[in-house]
């Protein structure tokens, strides 16, 4: 194993085993929680945004080292980003772990420098059944922030 997979390994364990940001946040405004029922998988994601600013993200749940860490990495990467930036990263995020158009004629560049730490975990693409693992706390993070930007119907 070369050097650098061994590096990213090596990460994505320490993620996995102990996740930063592992915590309720009683002051989030977007919360909502996650689950994968092929694995199990399951995860609360709370983001304190303010101003169109994640302020503070953290997470709550239990599932696999790839789920587990990806989470970690994420409330690191996002938090201080804006919305539209978060946006942008979890698009990036998602290109890398799928894979997603390579053969479509779409570009797929991805911008190492946006995605930092989260390049990581581009070995998932070669697991599809991971993808999954991979993408639960992003797409539980979308679906938070999008809820709290929807007008509350009372109906």
């Amino acid at each position: 194993m070369s050097d650098i997979n061994e590096l990213y390994q090596q990460l994505i364990i320490d993620h996995g085993r102990r996740p930063r940001n592992f915590v309720e946040s009683a002051s989030a405004n977007c919360v909502l929680e996650g689950f994968n029922p092929l694995c199990g998988d399951r995860l609360t994601v709370y983001i304190t945004e303010q101003d169109g600013v994640v302020k503070e993200a953290t997470f709550l749940g239990n599932g696999c080292a790839i789920s587990m860490a990806s989470a970690s990495l994420m409330t690191e990467a996002i938090k201080g980003k804006t919305l539209q930036q978060t946006r942008a990263l979890f698009a990036a995020f998602h290109r890398l772990v799928t894979g997603a158009g390579a053969d479509s004629g779409i570009d797929t560049s991805i911008d190492t420098g946006l995605l930092g730490k989260l390049c990581v975990l581009a070995g998932v693409a070669e697991f599809p059944a991971r993808v999954k693992c991979a993408t639960l706390a992003w797409h539980t993070l979308m679906g938070a922030i999008d809820r709290e930007e929807r007008v509350i119907s009372t109906e």
